[in-house]
């Protein structure tokens, strides 16, 4: 643990000292831009409140959005859509989004990553895939908000959720995994296979995750090898304070973590704010509300476990144990091999700056027992890493050839 414990206290110190100044800018904003307000009538009142509204943005508090999702067109007509907790853990929800009317659509549970953002980053997914599937989707517990009696949590206890997932879901369940959870999956989907479980999934589909992290190495990659797992572990852990119900667990906090999120792109980040001011300025509300949307996302963030963060440096990207076939779980090998009923659908953007390419078909040689009739890969040509799961190219590209693979294997 870092010895410098007092950080995750002056990051507090610093929000709460932010709070009012960003009220204040919030209120300045307003006072620019209402109808109500004289001073929205001056020559200089769009470029002020422009001003106001940026400094609102940068200093604001993000907490987790709200999924949004109500309705869902299905065969040309709008029903409802409620999202409910159907499996409670400490450190996380199984949610299903529950349709209105009873329909026979294949059952999917999209396995949401573990890595710095809530689920709900995949609301674009969910969209996409709700009007011909039922879904289910992992939701992690922000780890401040978990109390420290009730226990620790780590890579193999990550595997231990995903294998009571898929027997609570039971057989025929789709699975999709987003990003990092694709060892951990996999890891799951062979251990059942090996068991003659009968809750191996009917499809897996593993989108941009570092089942072999030597493949192509990324800077993420590469600041996983080129440091020990001592720096990790002295640099990046922070107890939680005490305000929070998980005082004094360890966490990799949040705020750290998009602090490196924005360190890989500063630029991109800072033209994305420059381009937020000229839009208020020019009152153009589409494009603004676009930043506001990704932005409101982007920046909530949420603390990881101390010991599944560094448990995932070790054994994903320093060991290699899931490729080297030297992974274990309670003494069980993990062996990808052993899958031989379960279809493998892998996707990869080809401009991934974050899962580098060949990275997640690797998969395809691990699991050497899938005959080759029930593989597929898929190579996103001109996309980025978030374009696998949201935006454009995954509407028009990705979605269709996943939606296309889950019917073509739906019968088994």
């Amino acid at each position: 643990m870092n010895q410098l414990t007092n950080l995750y206290r002056l990051h507090e110190i610093q929000r709460l000292f932010l709070a009012p100044w960003a009220a204040f800018m919030e209120i300045g904003s307003q006072a620019f831009s209402s109808p109500y307000s004289p001073l929205a009538y001056t020559p200089v009142s769009r470029p002020m409140a422009a001003a106001y509204q940026l400094s609102y943005r940068l200093g604001k508090d993000y907490e987790a959005p709200a999924w949004g999702i109500s309705s869902t067109a299905v065969d040309g007509r709008e029903i409802a859509v409620e999202d409910e907790i159907v499996v409670e853990k400490p450190f996380c929800r199984l949610t299903h989004f529950k349709r209105d009317g009873a329909r026979d659509d294949p059952r999917v549970l999209l396995v949401a990553p573990l890595s710095g953002h809530h689920a709900t980053l995949l609301r674009d997914t969910v969209r996409s895939l709700l009007p011909s599937h039922d879904i289910y989707i992992t939701e992690w517990v922000d780890a401040r908000m978990v109390p420290a009696d009730r226990g620790t949590f780590g890579l193999d206890n990550y595997v231990h959720y995903m294998l009571a997932f898929m027997r609570h879901l039971g057989a025929g369940t789709h699975v999709i995994s987003v990003c990092q959870p694709a060892p951990p999956v996999l890891a799951a989907v062979s251990l059942l296979a090996a068991a003659n479980d009968p809750a191996a999934p009917r499809t897996i589909t593993l989108m941009g995750g570092p089942v072999d992290a030597r493949k192509s190495p990324t800077r993420v990659n590469c600041l996983a090898t080129t440091k020990p797992y001592e720096w990790f572990e002295q640099n990046l852990i922070y107890p939680v304070p005490a305000r929070y119900p998980g005082a004094g667990r360890l966490v990799y906090p949040g705020f750290m973590q998009h602090a490196g999120f924005v360190a890989m792109n500063p630029g991109r980040h800072l033209r994305s704010h420059y381009e937020y001011y000229l839009h208020l300025i020019e009152g153009d509300k589409s494009d603004a509300e676009a930043h506001r949307r990704f932005y409101d996302e982007y920046n909530a963030v949420l603390d990881m476990p101390a010991r599944y963060y560094l448990e995932t440096i070790r054994v994903i990207f320093q060991e290699f144990r899931l490729p080297l076939g030297t992974w274990a779980l309670d003494g069980v090998p993990i062996k990808p091999a052993a899958i031989h009923r379960t279809a493998l659908l892998t996707v990869e953007g080809e401009l991934d700056d974050i899962s580098g390419q060949g990275q997640t078909h690797a998969a395809h040689d691990l699991c050497s027992g899938i005959p080759p009739s029930m593989k597929e890969r898929y190579t996103v040509r001109d996309c980025g890493h978030y374009g696998i799961f949201s935006g454009s190219k995954w509407r028009q590209r990705v979605c269709p050839r996943i939606c296309a693979f889950i019917e073509k294997h739906a019968q088994g």
